[in-house]
């Protein structure tokens, strides 16, 4: 909710003494467990409240905070690296059309927050997540033999980009969007 969110990011700038770095990173799991059987709307609905709302509300609340301390500040939002390619598939289709929702938000918002805040976007591909860990050895084989770089990215693939935005090494990129993906989607 927004006054969740709101609540969150005051807490973080209080507990901190200001707030320099925002990384939206949450992401909800239709992929696996219960919900992997769920229909699409179920599916939607999840993905739009915790994706890209989500989103929404902690980007505003940590920009507005942001913007009235020196310095400013940077958020990194998350996205999908098919969100402009596209993939065809039911879950395919759901994650495009909200994280292509987050990477569309966090543009306008690096527009609307700049100079003070910078807004830039990680696009993941395949990531050794929860989903990895339960895919068969011939699916995890074909993604590796089909990205460029031959390998599945790891957390800290993403993690690094995250850090190296969060970064003074940065400080003149906003807006942008960065695949994480080996390659396969250029």
């Amino acid at each position: 909710t927004r006054a969740g969110s709101e609540a969150l990011v005051a807490e973080a700038h209080e507990r901190l003494g200001g707030l320099d770095v925002w990384v939206n990173n949450a992401g909800a799991d239709v992929l696996t467990g219960d919900a992997a059987g769920w229909d699409w709307e179920r599916k939607l609905n999840l993905l739009l409240a915790v994706d890209l709302k989500g989103t929404i509300a902690c980007s505003y609340a940590a920009g507005a905070v942001m913007r009235e301390q020196p310095g400013g500040g940077a958020i990194v939002n998350m996205s999908w690296d098919h969100v402009t390619s596209g993939m065809a598939g039911a879950n395919p289709e759901l994650f495009s059309a909200v994280k292509g929702g987050v990477l569309a938000y966090s543009k306008s918002l690096a527009r609307a927050l700049a100079p003070s805040v910078r807004v830039n976007v990680l696009c993941p591909g395949w990531i050794e997540t929860a989903f990895a860990q339960d895919a068969d050895a011939e699916f995890r084989r074909a993604v590796a033999e089909s990205t460029p770089l031959r390998r599945w990215g790891t957390p800290a693939d993403v993690a690094g980009a995250a850090i190296y935005l969060a970064s003074p090494a940065a400080t003149f990129i906003t807006g942008q969007a960065i695949n994480i993906n080996g390659g396969l989607v250029m």
